[in-house]
């Protein structure tokens, strides 16, 4: 029987970025719907859900991208509360590669470095995987803080994932290169996940920081987000500090993806979200 994954979509387009690593991670047939949200899901379940017998349902999966996690989060929500006893496949939130992406991140910096009462600054994270890697990190014991250009907006990052993962960051606007070097003066562990081509720290900023023990850059686009590190730094060591750059971790980024597309077919019951995606990802780092 042919595995099947339907690809929900919350943007006008659906991703190609992952309808390649659905197939590559064992989905004979990959089913691209965009636009899709709460009020529209409903009957796109139901197929899913209803054509296949108990012991087939297996065949059958969701996976739940597009670049707004909140979107992505709330249609989540919406897939499995229409699930009931019996009839339910399994189904994966991955919005802008939030979850793989935060959590083979941070499952690399925790390889080189325990997270427990480290301090965390994750610069410019008020992003999908910004939002993500800080919680993960916190349920890991770190000592987190967002920075945003806009306080307000570091603030409300703070609340959202508070209210879903029930951890505590700091907010702490850094709009500058002079308040961004001074947000990571204390900081043990930085994390940058700003825009593409957007260096957010100078190599005098980090390089002589006695506090500092690694650091890991998601931008893989020039320039960097971190300057003074390159985008397939492996764990390099650099003026004394780990780094991690994003082509660098990278790679377990899709191996953790093509892992969760195939998990998703062991059995019908799977819900692959932030916490059991960075506990794979903790087991392949």
């Amino acid at each position: 029987m042919k595995k099947l994954l339907f690809q929900f979509d919350t943007d006008q387009h659906s991703s190609t970025f992952d309808t390649v690593v659905a197939y590559d991670g064992g989905a004979d047939h990959v089913i691209s719907l965009a636009n899709v949200n709460p009020s529209n899901v409903a009957n796109l379940v139901d197929g899913c859900i209803f054509t296949r017998a108990p012991k087939d349902k297996k065949n059958t999966a969701i996976f739940i991208g597009g670049s707004n996690m909140l979107a992505g989060q709330t249609l989540l929500d919406s897939v499995v509360n229409h699930f009931f006893p019996g009839f339910r496949v399994s189904v994966m939130l991955d919005s802008n590669g939030s979850n793989t992406t935060a959590a083979a991140a941070v499952a690399r910096i925790a390889s080189s470095c325990p997270l427990a009462q480290q301090k965390v600054v994750i610069l410019a994270g008020t992003g999908p995987v910004g939002q993500r890697a800080a919680a993960m990190m916190a349920m890991e014991g770190a000592k987190v803080t967002i920075t945003s250009r806009s306080l307000a907006n570091a603030e409300q990052a703070c609340l959202a994932i508070k209210q879903r993962f029930g951890v505590d960051i700091q907010a702490q606007s850094a709009s500058d290169d002079d308040s961004r070097a001074e947000a990571i003066a204390d900081a043990n562990i930085v994390l940058a996940t700003g825009a593409s081509g957007i260096q957010l720290l100078k190599p005098e900023h980090w390089q002589n920081n006695p506090n500092l023990k690694v650091l890991a850059d998601a931008n893989a686009t020039p320039p960097l987000g971190i300057g003074g590190t390159e985008v397939l730094d492996k764990g390099e060591l650099r003026s004394g500090k780990i780094i991690w750059g994003a082509i660098g971790f990278g790679a377990l980024k899709l191996a953790l993806h093509r892992a969760c597309i195939a998990k998703l077919f062991e059995d019908n019951k799977q819900i692959l979200d932030a916490e059991n995606i960075f506990a794979l990802a903790k087991t392949m780092a």
